[in-house]
């Protein structure tokens, strides 16, 4: 079994919990209460029933840390250099369609640095895990990025932005360069679940001009931790609250950043 170390534990137990409240949600989707943040941006009494069980398991454990999560904002602690990152529920809407890709992500960042992450897909019984130093984990088992080396030969994975998030217009430029040029692009729509499936090797890319840091905290960890390399869009060091990212294996990262330019 692999070893991690004391911290990892109550992200994992937060996780676990906090998915197995999102399947009980997931089969009573009817019956749920779902509001707007934007026009097209919702969220649940499920997104706050999963972010609330995460704060108290992780809050028992390290109670100096400071919690930022999708649906509360920050609560800063007692440890200004240690903070969780949380999106209790990533791909809500996918939840509330009754789409079963989602997932539940937890970050740990320290002294500006992600050093541990957490994403779990509930209804496919997924954890993904991995610190600085440890390698990256599904189940249990060592994962890796792809070693494909043409990007004629990848699959990549895009957030595409929905009414009301900026950057619209790169998406579109963006699919004219790229679709004659790779064998498929995909939209999962749950950028912690493309950026996990990037450290799996189950996309050689995962691209998006406009997230939030806790869509992507955790998965910056996976895929370094897997031997792939993160950055923003343009292929500088990823600045975690940027706005952009980029995860890909390293042997397409500087062909795909140079086909996204203009």
């Amino acid at each position: 079994m692999p070893q991690h170390s004391a911290l990892l534990e109550p992200m994992l137990a937060a996780a676990r919990e906090a998915g197995a409240g999102l399947k009980e949600d997931f089969a009573k989707l009817a019956g749920l209460d779902v509001r707007r943040k934007t026009r097209s941006d919702f969220f649940s009494e499920a997104d706050l029933r999963a972010e609330a069980t995460v704060r108290r398991i992780l809050g028992d454990a390290r109670p100096d840390f400071g919690f930022l999560g999708e649906e509360g904002g920050l609560v800063g602690g007692r440890d200004p250099d240690s903070t969780w990152i949380v999106d209790p529920l990533d791909g809500t809407t996918n939840f509330l369609t009754g789409v079963p890709i989602f997932a539940v992500n937890i970050a740990l960042e320290q002294a500006g640095r992600v050093v541990a992450g957490v994403t779990y897909v509930p209804l496919l019984e997924e954890l993904f895990w991995a610190e600085r130093g440890r390698g990256a984990w599904l189940n249990g088992e060592r994962i890796q990025v792809s070693r494909r080396e043409e990007l004629a030969d990848a699959v990549l994975a895009v957030g595409i932005p929905f009414q009301g998030k900026p950057r619209g217009e790169y998406f579109l430029r963006e699919m004219e360069r790229l679709t004659p040029r790779v064998a498929g692009i995909r939209r999962l729509g749950a950028g912690a679940v493309d950026l996990a499936y990037v450290a799996a090797g189950r996309f050689d890319a995962y691209w998006e001009q406009s997230v939030s840091v806790w869509d992507i905290a955790a998965g910056v960890v996976l895929v370094e931790e897997a031997g792939g390399i993160v950055s923003d869009t343009a292929g500088n060091p990823l600045a975690l609250r940027s706005g952009t990212v980029m995860g890909a294996n390293p042997r397409i990262h500087g062909e795909l950043i140079a086909a996204l330019k203009p």
